[in-house]
């Protein structure tokens, strides 16, 4: 059998291939894989490991698929003007995750959405990354950025027509605009069917044109959340549900918590958070109350809308 092997044309690349699936890995042409860029929304009240693990996870995950390819992962802590109960100050919350992200060499923090006035929909922080990813990444196109031939050289490019260009010889200005996905967990994916907290045209354009990538844990009903939604059945291929097997239960809430009962966080949250916590004695009874009481920004927003429409 070995000789005969040695006989077949490409028999080291076949071998090669079922040595690939046997292990479970991906055969396609990492050159093929598209590349995407993971955003996370939220609070970082303060920033968790479990943050950080969902970026992990998520990873993981589009990677073995053999199509896609994770470049960045960008933590966006909310701005103050959400105005969720205990939030504390967006510049804390926006230095934790600074800190909690340094050892990262690929997950970074983004403080735009933290640093407006008014708060801002999850739409338009992934509009804002979208534009800010297309403008830094070259136009896909040769003849936009390298001439076919100089003027007065016809006779010598057509004389040189036949040579082919290789994949690896092309101007970086071809590479394309990488996919931007919202990372979260299934607790935003069921968010979706609170009243007044999403628009319907949002949560289309964000399944539409980015997607998601829900982290999900065992025995959760995320899929049967998007049967029973007509809009999420529609656009379930572009919802990617990642199952946690390695369960972790750590929240900012319990983080919280145990803060204010004096006990220890730590190992729960990366050192450098622990100890910029710690120094700056963040999380309180008084904290916990900051915004109590008061609706939630897009409640207020989506709910004056429905009532203006009512009226008219």
């Amino acid at each position: 059998m070995a000789v005969h092997c040695d006989v077949v044309c490409g028999c080291d690349s076949d071998v090669l291939h079922l040595d690939l699936w046997r292990q479970g890995k991906p055969m396609e042409n990492p050159e093929k894989r598209t590349e995407v860029v993971l955003l996370a929304c939220g609070s970082f009240n303060p920033v968790t490991n479990m943050h950080l693990r969902l970026f992990e996870l998520a990873k993981d995950y589009l990677h073995e698929t053999g199509k896609y390819k994770v470049i960045k992962g960008i933590i966006s802590p909310v701005g103050d003007a959400y105005q969720k109960k205990s939030l504390i100050s967006a510049s804390h919350r926006v230095t934790m995750a600074k800190l909690a992200t340094e050892s990262s060499d690929w997950v970074e923090v983004d403080d735009w959405e933290s640093n407006q006035n008014e708060w801002v929909e999850t739409l338009k922080v992934l509009r804002y990354h979208h534009q800010k990813l297309a403008s830094s990444t070259p136009a896909n196109s040769l003849q936009s950025t390298v001439p076919l031939v100089k003027p007065g050289r016809k006779r010598k490019r057509e004389a040189n027509r036949h040579i082919p260009i290789k994949k690896n010889q092309l101007s970086p200005e071809t590479k394309s605009v990488p996919q931007l996905k919202l990372l979260c967990g299934s607790d935003i994916l069921e968010s979706f069917g609170i009243p007044n907290l999403w628009k319907l045209e949002d949560i289309t354009e964000i399944l539409a044109n980015h997607g998601l990538v829900c982290i999900t844990r065992a025995g959760n009903s995320a899929q049967k959340f998007i049967y029973e939604s007509d809009m999420l059945w529609q656009h379930k291929n572009n919802i990617h549900l990642v199952e946690e097997w390695i369960t972790n239960d750590i929240s900012s809430t319990k983080i919280r918590r145990a803060l204010r009962r004096g006990q220890s966080i730590r190992y729960l949250v990366p050192d450098a958070v622990r100890a910029y916590i710690e120094k700056h004695n963040l999380y309180s009874l008084e904290s916990e109350d900051r915004n109590a009481g008061v609706k939630l920004a897009p409640l207020q927003k989506y709910a004056r809308g429905c009532k203006q429409e009512q009226t008219q």
